[in-house]
């Protein structure tokens, strides 16, 4: 114990999703908590998701939507605070909501709201909030963790590491949680860009004209897929259908997109039969923005009457269209990634309670941790989570 410090049952470095939560439940259990962040206001992620209504969670929030080196990780935690756990939160704080497409959850009013209801709770915890304190030092001796934050010298058995990772730098994230955790000797998963636009470069530029045009399609990298609307934009392709594949693309892959994921087979050559007249451009048009109809019906090279064009040709152009392959040249990076693949390994963590395996008071939740979610609210749905289990064991 050193003297001059606060001493403190657990010292929570992040006031994000996870934090707060962690903080306010370690609180109600009993325990001092102490939540240092050196940002001047908490939870600035919460703040500007969902377009400022916070897609909360997801009802849908089951282990195999979560990407990690260990895709069972995320399972104890899931299992044990559900979405319906963290509604029914929600509702006594008798904050209205909505469901949208795909079991994804938002607020009526405002983010606000949420970020007032973890604060709530943790008054109702009597959890210490030091905030505007940037991190100068943290080390560990004799069983206890100091902390040099700020105006703050602190002490503490426990230190939760829930700092997140280095997307939306401009909130303030970086990779502080990876080099605590290297210093506590943690390995870290590579971190990379998720939930991120992909970039178009050399001859796959040429769609960067339709920046602007939409479509729901049905996007594919490796074995995952997702049926969901692209966008295209002066850099490369964005939209949920892309964000969801960019977590799981990789340097130098392909991806496919399918721009009539609901058409039958042979439904070109159908329409041939049907109205030899008709052009491939015009047919297109039926189900996709023009201009888009107009760019593939170029690219296919299926010129004049459909009736004009061999059968060969058109099976060709609906096999085209069906896995349209692009090659993206990279990501818009952090700066506009939602999330971060990647993180504190959870090789090095327990499952049940998110501890470090190496270092007995050692715990990381949250993003700053190797899981990440799918888009719509799975990732909150992870902080909330992993909070609760290591609260738990506080």
């Amino acid at each position: 114990m050193t003297r001059g410090a606060r001493q403190f049952d657990a010292i929570i470095l992040g006031a994000g999703g996870a934090g707060l939560m962690c903080a306010a439940i370690a609180g109600q259990r009993g325990r001092r908590v102490l939540v240092l962040d050196h940002a001047p206001e908490p939870g600035r992620k919460i703040l500007i998701s969902g377009g400022g209504r916070c897609n909360f969670t997801n009802l849908q929030a089951v282990p195999d939507r979560y990407l990690s080196a260990n895709p069972h990780f995320a399972r104890s935690a899931i299992a044990r605070y559900t979405p319906r756990d963290f509604l029914g939160l929600v509702e006594k704080h008798r904050i209205a909501w909505h469901e949208k497409t795909l079991g994804q959850l938002f607020c009526d009013g405002s983010a606000r709201q949420i970020v007032a209801m973890l604060l709530e709770e943790c008054r109702a915890g009597g959890v210490t909030l030091g905030l505007d304190a940037p991190i100068r030092s943290v080390d560990h001796a004799d069983g206890r963790f100091r902390v040099e934050a700020g105006s703050w010298s602190a002490e503490a058995p426990a230190l939760v590491i829930a700092t997140g990772g280095p997307s939306i730098p401009k909130l303030g994230a970086t990779g502080f949680a990876y080099d605590l955790a290297r210093q506590f000797g943690l390995k870290v998963v590579e971190p990379r860009p998720a939930l991120v636009p992909l970039t178009l470069g050399g001859e796959e530029a040429l769609f960067r004209e339709l920046s602007g045009v939409a479509a729901p399609v049905e996007a594919r990298c490796g074995k995952a897929a997702f049926r969901e609307a692209a966008l295209f934009t002066h850099k490369g392709m964005s939209g949920p259908a892309i964000l969801q594949v960019s977590s799981y693309w990789r340097h130098g892959q392909a991806i496919a997109i399918d721009f009539l994921p609901t058409a039958g087979t042979d439904w070109l050559r159908e329409a041939k039969r049907q109205r030899p007249r008709a052009k491939l451009a015009t047919v297109l048009g039926e189900h996709l923005p023009a201009r888009l109809a107009d760019t593939l019906a170029e690219r296919l090279g299926v010129a004049g009457e459909l009736g004009n064009a061999s059968d060969k040709l058109l099976a060709a152009a609906e096999q085209r269209l069906a896995g349209w392959p692009f090659q993206p040249s990279g990501t818009e990076g952090f700066a506009k990634a939602e999330v971060t693949v990647g993180g504190i390994s959870t090789a090095e963590l327990s499952s049940q309670t998110m501890a470090a395996r190496k270092l007995p008071g050692l715990y990381a939740i949250g993003e700053a941790v190797d899981v990440t979610g799918w888009l719509g609210g799975y990732n909150f749905q992870w902080a909330w989570a992993s909070g609760w289990a290591a609260a738990q064991a506080l």
